[in-house]
């Protein structure tokens, strides 16, 4: 499962949430939802995502982000990793982070967009 943040350049929101299938997720929000918070934000990245072994560690995390001390770590993430990186005029997303119940590593892991 991942926990994953998505940023939105244009409006500068973030948005944060869990999935089993991040690719499908992440063009649900861009594209193919009709309505909700993320369809008023368009077009989002992803600023970093983690990985977890079960679902439960998952939305734990997810609720974590959620908090006011959560919110923090994940403006200070998108400051640090910065969002929006371009490598030949494509812009893409950085993800460095990688959990599970015994350890963190760090990951790279490249997005474009």
């Amino acid at each position: 499962f991942k926990v994953y943040v998505l940023y939105s350049k244009s409006y500068n929101k973030i948005y944060i949430g869990y999935t089993a299938d991040l690719e499908a997720r992440f063009i649900s929000h861009n594209e193919k939802a009709k309505k909700g918070y993320t369809t008023k934000y368009r077009p989002w990245t992803i600023a970093f995502f983690e990985s977890f072994e079960s679902k439960s560690l998952a939305l734990q995390r997810e609720k974590q982000l959620k908090s006011s001390r959560g919110r923090d770590f994940v403006w200070n993430k998108i400051k640090e990793l910065g969002p929006y990186p371009s490598i030949d005029g494509r812009q893409f997303s950085v993800i460095r982070l990688t959990a599970t119940k015994k350890k963190t590593t760090k990951k790279l892991v490249v997005f474009f967009i």
